[in-house]
């Protein structure tokens, strides 16, 4: 028998209608638990709400801190971005989020848990694996699989029925994720790809580009061991050198990401995204990688980021490969570090200069001008080397070609197999 359930609490449309739902369906009392991620919230009034609703309580995690370093630093380390272009904002607070329901549960005392989660979406995965991974014998309530409402304006109704407030303009029902890395909107008219987005009515951290002011800007992150830890030479603490950021990117309109996605459960979704301090985060580490690492590990962890974007993605934060892909991550990031001056100008964000103490760029090498350590000579030694399986290949073609053999699989005809042209 169920006498107690912990709801994974946003005020939103959608838990808003959970907990009267849950009250009246299993009898029960029902603990409203919100994990403050850095979203932008009146906690007070969200109390009231919780409690106005039939919660008993409202319980505030303050995670922040915990955010930005066990989640979101990783990411930038890693360079992770799913399907190479989304900085995964709502995927990297999802396995905090529901580390903290769980143990709130389990303290609570609890019988079970619940989540606002659609059966369509991708956080039912990413909240239910984290559940799994503290409290695997809890019980998962996830009304929207069961219920018998099946529209957000179904659930505007509900709550009218029974005095309850809604927490949203009906015009304005988009369904939204905040917290300190990003915004999401999907929903109206972002379900169909072929509308453009009405960016200056739907945007909360960021302006359009357009309407971004018509000079650049230019700001320094320095970093450590791939950790972000100055703003402009000004140290601070991760979850206040992001909100900084927020708000400077967000002023050039930059990190707006309209995107068509492929979600968990297998549908394609589109939304759009706003993480303008992110954006710029990560552009700056990238150029950073660009001068600390090697060739081969750069280009290995290029691959290794795209997994850790599709684990993150997937809710697998709490599993042995995300382990391993975080120690080499980490592995690789030793050397850094520096400072990278990045230029804003609306929507658009590029590196103006760069400089660490362990850059591998060595302008002896790189210059036009022959330095000590280079010898234009040595370089026919290597392209003798380098191309002779092309070499060997090419005489094996010329030699079937001249027998009138059929040529192996996959080889290419020798010379004498095109028509030669004169120029005069």
């Amino acid at each position: 028998m169920i006498k107690k359930i912990v709801l994974a609490y946003s005020g939103g449309l959608d838990t808003t209608v959970i907990v009267p739902w849950l009250r009246e369906n299993y009898d029960c009392e029902v603990v409203a638990v919100c994990g403050d991620v850095g979203q932008d919230c009146d906690w007070e009034g969200l109390g009231r709400r919780a409690v106005s609703s039939g919660a008993s309580k409202l319980l505030v995690k303050d995670l922040k801190k915990e955010f930005v370093e066990e989640q979101l630093w990783p990411l930038v380390k890693a360079g992770a971005r799913y399907e190479g272009e989304y900085l995964l904002g709502t995927a990297a607070a999802r396995p905090l989020l529901a580390k903290s329901l769980a143990l709130t549960a389990i303290a609570e005392g609890a019988d079970a848990v619940a989540h606002g989660c659609t059966g369509k979406g991708n956080d039912q995965v990413r909240f239910e694996l984290g559940v799994k991974a503290f409290a695997p014998e809890m019980e998962v309530i996830a009304p929207w699989r069961i219920w018998d409402i099946s529209s957000r304006e179904q659930e505007i109704e509900y709550l009218e029925t029974r005095g309850i407030p809604v927490p949203m303009k009906k015009e304005d029902s988009y369904s939204r994720d905040d917290n300190l890395w990003h915004v999401s909107h999907e929903g109206l008219d972002l379900e169909d790809p072929a509308n453009e987005p009405k960016l200056k009515g739907l945007l909360r951290m960021s302006v359009p580009p357009d309407e971004g002011p018509d000079e650049p800007g230019y700001l320094s992150i320095s970093f450590e061991a791939g950790v972000p830890v100055a703003l402009d030479g000004v140290r601070m603490e991760g979850h206040k050198l992001v909100k900084s950021l927020n708000a400077t990117a967000g002023r050039h309109g930059v990190g707006i990401l309209d995107m068509v996605e492929n979600r968990v459960v297998g549908m394609k979704s589109r939304g759009v995204y706003e993480t303008p301090g992110g954006t710029v985060i990560m552009a700056a580490h990238g150029r950073l990688e660009q001068l600390c690492l090697d060739r081969k590990t750069l280009s290995f962890k290029m691959i290794a980021a795209q997994r850790f974007a599709e684990l993150l993605y997937e809710g697998e934060w709490y599993c042995p490969l995300m382990d391993a892909l975080r120690a080499f991550v980490d592995s690789t990031q030793a050397n850094v570090s520096g400072t990278v001056t990045m230029k804003l100008f609306k929507g658009s964000v590029v590196p103006a200069k760069a400089s660490s103490p362990y850059s591998l760029y060595d302008a002896s090498l790189a210059s036009f001008t022959t330095g000590p350590l280079f010898s234009h000579k040595d370089a026919s030694g290597f392209i003798s080397l380098f191309g002779l399986p092309t070499k060997v290949r090419a005489r094996l073609a010329a030699r079937v070609a001249a027998t009138g053999s059929a040529l192996p699989p996959g080889a290419r005809p020798g010379v004498s197999g095109y028509e030669t042209t004169a120029w005069d």
